[in-house]
Parts: structure tokens; sequence; C-alpha cells
């Protein structure tokens, strides 16, 4: 999703990384590492590079030292160690996958291709040494290194694992090596409490603590190996639950306690329970301890009877209660802007993918968020999974932006590539429909009316100007055929629906929707069917490059259900702060 061209501006700044670590207690089962692939897109949407180290799911390496017993009785430790490791390696492959369904790009290096070495005993050894080379190679193709925990590879023993909590050790040694600012372990808790929360509920919990505290505090928590080598290497960690807002934070400086939690789970009307509406639902009702429904709005109850979840057709009944939280995703513009903006007057926080409703009716759904102070959110809305709002929002802040343009239809893509293969423009658009790329009426795709609306947004978020759709120039689809496609081709580019935008000398905005060819090593080139690209250049002549799937169920629902942790996260804290003690005020 993220690139940096370190040609145009050698001096500038790398992405900032972070390991996240994801032990057994938070990969219980294979549905699992959907959460945890929500958690490492958080990261990302932010402009950070991850490396995710990961445990076997719960349970599964007990099976494979019992197995390893069954099978081989009292068998040389360095053969236990090869069996023992599988899970983690097959862990490793199972998060890489996840990560790609949503639409990020990841890397699964095992111990041997990132020379991960260690001494010691084969079931108990000690991390010496990494090329971290191996890993910033990956990281300048993908988002995300995944690498297993627990294992790595010995000069006699061949391979070797970590220990109980090995992985924590893992994810400590990846950071103090790869420069990494810091280690976020990822735990069952939502931190490093003074008391055993499960034995007393009103165990107090950390806010800071130095290593030696939290060695002592942490038993059976965190890895002791893991916390001494933070000590060591002056790394921070960072111990959470998935999706929180706030950590434990283990570092040289003294114990500090962090006031209660005392957010209760979000109201949230879900509007709409299509392909993207389901992923949504299937996000929520894993976070049932975050959320709680009401009635789904759908057009046929009785079509999702089968969807674990009370649904009605009837606004009145989807609303009912005073949500905290109204998410909609069902499509079109005046009557979706029409509803949001009714809820967010009446205080409620909004979360769309609605493009063409955001951009057609942008200026009045913000003026009821600021009138109420309501959060309006619409990440999925620009790029589906890909996160083109927030590094233009992040370039505004920071450099400025000069211009961007990007291939942000998938429809686009996938005609043209289809007369480039010599079909003809109908059979093209027809076998689109067929396979869910194109709708009924093709229009919006073909005509640039929905990257026009894309364009729009991405101006709000890249200059701050006002350009509705409507006054947005574009080319049509069908001005291309198959002879100028092949014939493209044949030369070394490729035709490509393009929305592009500059600021121009006299401080105004040129846009068009136009479609053009490139050749082969653009940066918009490789985009295939639904995957979007966006190139921007900023102020400071530094090029910023971003690529990831722009539409599809999952891609698009991570990026809503990232908007919805923004909102839930946001609610804690101020839930949080209205309960925190005044502070002292010392006498003059």
């Amino acid at each position: 999703m993220l690139d940096f061209d370190q040609k145009d501006a050698p001096s500038a700044e790398e992405p900032a990384l972070c390991v996240l670590k994801f032990g057994s207690s938070v990969l219980e089962r294979e549905a699992d590492y959907a959460a945890a692939a929500a958690e490492v897109y958080r990261h990302v949407r932010a402009g950070e590079k991850v490396i995710a180290v990961v445990s076997a799911l719960a349970g599964e390496t007990d099976a494979l030292l019992a197995q390893s017993a069954a099978v081989g009785g009292a068998a040389p430790d360095r053969l236990v160690a090869r069996l023992a490791r599988v899970g983690e390696l097959k862990s490793a492959a199972l998060m890489a996958l996840a990560l790609a369904r949503i639409g990020v790009r990841a890397s699964a290096l095992d111990p041997d291709e990132m020379k991960l070495q260690a001494e010691g005993e084969a079931l108990d050894a000690d991390l010496v040494s990494l090329d971290a080379g191996v890993i910033d190679h990956a990281l300048q193709s993908h988002e995300v290194v995944v690498a297993p925990g627990f294992c790595a590879v010995h000069e006699a023993h061949g391979v070797v694992t970590l220990g109980r909590g090995g992985t924590d050790l893992t994810a400590v040694f990846f950071a103090a090596q790869t420069g990494a600012r810091r280690v976020r372990l990822i735990k069952d808790v939502d931190g490093v409490y003074a008391e055993d929360p499960a034995k007393n509920p009103n165990a107090e919990r950390f806010a800071e603590l130095d290593y030696d505290a939290a060695a002592r505090a942490s038993s059976g928590l965190i890895q002791p190996k893991a916390i001494e080598a933070a000590k060591q290497a002056g790394v921070v960690i960072e111990v959470a639950a998935l999706g929180a807002g706030d950590a434990t934070r283990i570092a040289a400086a003294p114990a500090r306690k962090a006031p209660a939690h005392v957010a209760r789970p979000l109201r949230v009307a879900l509007l709409g329970c299509g392909a993207v509406g389901a992923g949504v639902l299937a996000h929520l009702r894993q976070r049932a301890d975050l959320f709680e429904m009401n009635p789904v709005l759908v057009r046929n109850p009785a079509k999702h009877a089968a969807a674990g979840v009370v649904c009605t057709d009837r606004l009145d009944r989807a609303l009912s209660g005073g949500p905290d939280l109204v998410v909609e995703v069902m499509g079109g513009a005046d009557e979706p802007a029409h509803i949001m903006s009714g809820a967010l007057q009446a205080g409620a926080a909004v979360v769309t993918a609605n493009k063409a409703a955001v951009a057609k009716h942008y200026d009045s759904l913000h003026a009821a968020a600021r009138a109420s102070g309501a959060a309006l959110r619409f990440s999925a809305a620009v790029g589906g999974g890909t996160p083109i709002l927030e590094l233009l929002e992040q370039l505004a802040d920071g450099p400025g932006v000069a211009s961007a343009e990007g291939v942000m239809n998938g429809t686009g893509n996938f005609i043209l590539s289809k007369l480039g293969e010599g079909a003809a423009f109908d059979d093209a658009l027809a076998e689109a429909q067929a396979l869910g790329f194109a709708e009924a009426d093709p229009s919006a795709d073909v005509e640039g009316h929905d990257a026009a609306d894309k364009l729009s947004l991405v101006i709000r978020a890249a200059f701050g100007v006002e350009l509705a759709p409507d006054a947005i120039a574009k080319q049509s689809l069908d001005r291309v055929g198959p002879e100028q496609a092949q014939n493209a081709l044949a030369r070394g580019e490729i035709y490509k629906q393009i929305a592009s935008c500059r600021l121009a000398a006299d401080g105004s905005v040129e846009a068009c929707v136009e479609v053009r060819p490139v050749p082969f090593d653009h940066p918009l080139a490789g985009a295939r069917n639904e995957e979007n690209r966006l190139v921007a250049l900023d102020r400071s002549g530094r090029r910023h490059a971003l690529y990831g799937k722009g539409a599809g169920r999952w891609p698009t629902a991570a990026a809503v259900f990232a908007d919805i942790m923004d909102v839930q996260r946001a609610f804690a804290a101020s839930a949080q702060a209205r309960l925190a003690p005044p502070p002292v005020l010392k006498r003059a």
C-alpha cells in the first residue's frame, strides 16, 4: 500500500517501523487472524511499516510436543524442535493470507530466510543475530513482514526453539535489530496489572513501568528474557489488547498507574448488509465486548435470516434507542446523505463507504458533524482498503501536496485489460458485469462518474478545495477500442482510466478523469481488476505511491471497521477523561 521513492528525495525520512506481536492468547482459532489483520491494518493506514511476529494457534505447540513424545519417545531435543516450530511457520503463512485478503501487501519470511541465528539449547535458545537487510528489502515492496516467533536456526542443531514465551523475545530482538521505534505485545489483557485481574476485578493497571518493575509485575505475561533484552537494547515495550488505544508502556521510566476503563459498549446501527455490510457485520460481531447491535437495516429481512442478528426493513427500527454510531453502507447519494445528516445532528458518529453521498453532500454533512461535535469518517469511500485519504491528509499537514493521480476504478481496469486482449467493448463490459466488477447500470464506472466522485474527495483531502464531481472533466472508457489497446501494448504502454489533480500557480486546482496509455514502468500501469493505485507528489518534490485493493468485501470492510475502531477508541478516551480526577493545583 505504501511506497516511497527515495530517488526523488534522498534525505526524506523513511516510514516509521513498529513490531507487533500476536501470541496464542489472541490467536485461539482460525477466525482470529481476521482481527489480527485488522490490528495490523490500523498501523499501516497510519503510515507505518510493520513487522508482525506470530505465535502458533492456542494449544498447537502443546499438541505438537505431545505428538513428538507419542511418535519419538525421548527423542533428541534437536528433532523435537523441528516439529515444535511447525505451528509458528503455519501461523505466519495464515497471517500473511489474512492480510492479503484485505489488500495489505505482506511478505512471510522464515527464520532461515532472515538468517535469524540462535545459540544455546535446542528447546530454549537465545537469539544472537539477524540479517536486517532481508527485512528491509522485503519492506521496500510490502507494508508488512510476517515472521514466526519461537524458532530460529542454529549452527549445530540446525533448528531451535526459544522456550515458553519465545515469541516475546523474537519481537523485542527484531525491534532492536531493525531500529523499530517500539514493540507492541498484543495480549488477551489490556496491560500489566498490579494484581491478576482475573482474581481481582478491581486490580490497578499500570500506564508505565520500568523494566525491573515490569519483570516482577508481569510474571507469566511477558517472557523474562524478552524484558531483559529490551532493557539492554533500550527498546520500549507496549502491552495492549487488540484494538486498544492505550497500553502499559515499559521503558526507563518510573511506575505510573492508569485510570480505570469506564467505557460501555457502543450501540451501533448498521444500515445495509450487502457485500461490504456483511463484512463489517462480521467484524462487529467478533468484538461483542465493544459493540451492541441495533436491528440491521436490509431490504429483505427474510433473506438475512441466517445472518445471526435481528434484521429489519424499517429505518426507524434500525435507528431506535439513539445509537452512538451509525454505519451507512447502503449506496446511493441523496437519501443516505439525508439519513447520515440526521444521525450527525442527533449526536451519533457516522462511518460510511459511500463516496457518491459524501462527495455530493460534503459541506452539509461536515456542517452537521461540526454542529454536534460528532465524528464523520469515510476512509473507505476512496480506495476501499487503500488508505488514500489518510496519506493525502498527512501530506497536507506536512509538506503539502503538489499533485496526485490514481487508478481508482476496478471496472475500468478490467475492461481496458480485456480490450488489450482483443475483446470488443460490449463483451468486456458484459464479462465485468458477470464477475461483479460492474453494476447492472455501468454508467458510473464507464463514464468516469465513480472516479470523479473519488477525485472530488481526493481534492478536498489534498488541497482543502471544493470541486464538485460534476465540475470535473471526464472521458468515457468506450473511447478506446481493441485495436487502440493492442497497439498501445505493442509499443510498451497500457491504457488506464486515470483521475488526476494538481495545484496550479494561481492556487486553483486542475482536475480530470481521462483514459490514456502509460508506459509499463509507470507506477499506475500495474493496477489490475480491483486494485487501486495513487501517486502523489508533495511540494518538496518527493513522490509517494500507494497500492492496494480498492473494492471487494474484505478490503472495504477492513477500512470501514478501522474507522469504527477509531470512533470507539475516541469514545473510550472521552469517557475516561470525564472521570479522571482533576489536577492538583499548587498554591503560589
